[in-house]
Parts: structure tokens; C-alpha cells; sequence
């Protein structure tokens, strides 16, 4: 009867601890990936692209610093979001990333999933200018730093799904879209990384 009771009280004190623990870990903030054009993050979750290492299981969780440009990931880590895990994003692989075609100075809707909406400051899109280097990881001198379209949020949450129409930049050839969702109410960003050929 001892025993029993001792066993029981055991149970009591390990069930709270457990509650305890489960009830202090942080609510998931926003993740999410873009959709079209489609990004390197979502062509290796489809299994398009082969050899994608952890970024096929979570295409929604290239989240680092916000910032952007002036802060953020570093130069050739834009596209892992400066994640080591997700570091298969960063390789150009000689060209070798499927392309989404897209018509030079026409009207175009760029579409995210969020996996999980969190109040957002704003989605900004860049391009890469006019002779980059394609065979070099992504950085900031091979990016048009003035963002093409922004969409202003104000702090408001978006849907799970969320279009914004634009119109996109006079490019010919191959070139990579790198698209921005900054959180509001936290230290960090989403970024993705598409490839385009116009």
C-alpha cells in the first residue's frame, strides 16, 4: 500500500514536470515557401532536384536574421537563410536548378504557402542585375538592392496562402528572384530563392 502510494506520487510529480515543460516551449512563429515562381527550397521538397539534403523535409524553415539588405544572412548564404543544414541551396550547381520562364517587364503573381502566418512587417522581392555571375553563390553586388515590388503588411497576419501581383523587371537570360517575408514581432525573415529565365 506504501509502495503504491510512493508509485503514485511519482506519477503526479513526473506528469507536472512534463506539463511544465510542454507548456514552456514557444508557440512555432511563421514559416513559409514560395510557390511561383517556384523556389530551389520547394523544388527539392516536390523532389525535383535530387541531393537536397535537410531543406527537402522543411522547405519552409530558410528563417534568418531580418534586415535585408543591410543586415541578414551573409553574402553567398542568402538562399539557406545563413543555415549550415540548408546549405544545398547556396550551390548554383552550374546552372544546373530547374527555371521557371517568365516574360521581361510583364505582370506577374508571386505566390507564397505559409505553413504557419505570423504578423509580418512586409514581402520584398529582388532580382538579380543584368550580368551576374551565375556560376558564384548568390550575394548583394550580384542583387538590384532596391526591391521591385514591396508589399507592405503593417503588422497584419497574411492567409496560408497569399498572392501578390507586380510586374517584373526588364532582365533577358537566366536570373535568380530572391524573395523576402519579414516577420514583425520577431528578430527574423524567410528567404527564398528562385530561379528564373526570361
Amino acid at each position: 500500500m506504501l509502495r503504491a502510494r510512493k508509485l503514485s506520487l511519482a506519477g503526479i510529480a513526473v506528469g507536472a514536470l512534463a506539463l511544465a515543460v510542454s507548456t514552456s516551449v514557444p508557440l512555432a512563429y511563421g514559416h513559409g515557401y514560395t510557390t511561383t515562381p517556384i523556389s530551389r527550397a520547394k523544388h527539392c521538397a516536390n523532389g525535383t532536384v535530387q541531393n537536397c539534403g535537410a531543406i527537402q523535409w522543411e522547405p519552409q524553415s530558410t528563417e534568418g536574421p531580418k534586415g535585408f539588405p543591410a543586415s541578414g544572412p551573409a553574402d553567398g548564404l542568402l538562399c539557406s537563410a545563413g543555415l549550415a543544414q540548408f546549405h544545398e541551396l547556396d550551390d548554383q550547381r552550374g546552372g544546373a536548378w530547374p527555371a521557371t520562364q517568365l516574360t521581361s517587364g510583364a505582370s506577374y503573381t508571386f505566390t507564397w504557402h505559409l505553413t504557419a502566418p505570423h504578423s509580418t512587417t512586409d514581402f520584398k522581392y529582388y532580382i538579380t542585375k543584368q550580368g551576374w555571375d551565375q556560376n558564384a553563390p548568390l550575394t548583394r553586388a550580384a542583387l538590384d538592392l532596391n526591391p521591385f515590388l514591396t508589399v507592405p503588411m503593417n503588422g497584419g497576419r497574411p492567409a496560408n496562402d497569399v498572392s501578390h501581383p507586380g510586374t517584373l523587371p526588364n532582365r533577358s537570360g537566366r536570373h535568380m528572384i530572391l524573395a523576402v517575408w519579414t516577420i514583425n514581432d520577431t528578430a527574423n525573415a524567410f528567404y527564398q530563392c528562385s530561379d528564373v529565365n526570361f
